[in-house]
């Protein structure tokens, strides 16, 4: 008999709302990763700590209280947070990546592998989107062109009309 993957429970939807967009870089909670991995944010800390040469600053980094303040307004499921004394850590796609190799369970590389999933899948549909909106630039631009030359036929046939309507020498006889 087959094993069922556990992971199958995690949606991806709900693992994207967990990914923010904090200084330029898509992060995720320490909170969300340690409920994600199922171990305590505290030990999940710890382990990063004793490993803390493996986490640059472009791997993880602290939260200011003021971004602490927008996530926890941004998101319900924080609200705990509002109150904790802590700054949490946040981690990008390479700081999730060496976690697995911190927190050594079966269950921290399964996830690892479908978090990683999870930030590619959002990174191609960031650059379809700029390819969309690079695509919908191009057709305003030639909208823009079209609509001046719609406008000087416009214009030409305005003056054609009004040439017509005042003729300046009458052909013809004129019968007094």
């Amino acid at each position: 008999m087959k094993k069922k993957n556990k992971l199958s429970v995690v949606e991806p939807v709900l693992l994207e709302n967990r990914i923010f967009l904090i200084r330029g870089a898509k992060v995720m909670l320490d909170s969300d990763l340690a409920l994600l991995y199922k171990v305590p944010v505290k030990r999940l800390n710890e382990q990063v700590k004793r490993n803390i040469n493996r986490f640059p600053i472009d791997f993880m980094f602290r939260l200011t209280k003021d971004e602490k303040k927008k996530v926890v307004a941004i998101c319900d499921h924080l609200r705990m947070l509002k109150y904790s004394y802590q700054l949490p850590y946040v981690f990008t796609e390479h700081g999730v990546s060496m976690l697995s190799s911190v927190l050594k369970s079966e269950r921290a590389i399964q996830m690892n592998i479908f978090i990683i999933r999870v930030f590619t899948k959002l990174r191609e549909m960031i650059v379809n989107n700029k390819e969309l909106a690079h695509e919908v630039a191009e057709l305003r631009h030639v909208q823009e062109k079209q609509g001046e030359k719609i406008e000087e036929i416009n214009d030409a046939v305005v003056q054609l009309i009004g040439a017509r309507a005042e003729p300046k020498d009458p052909i013809g006889f004129k019968n007094d």
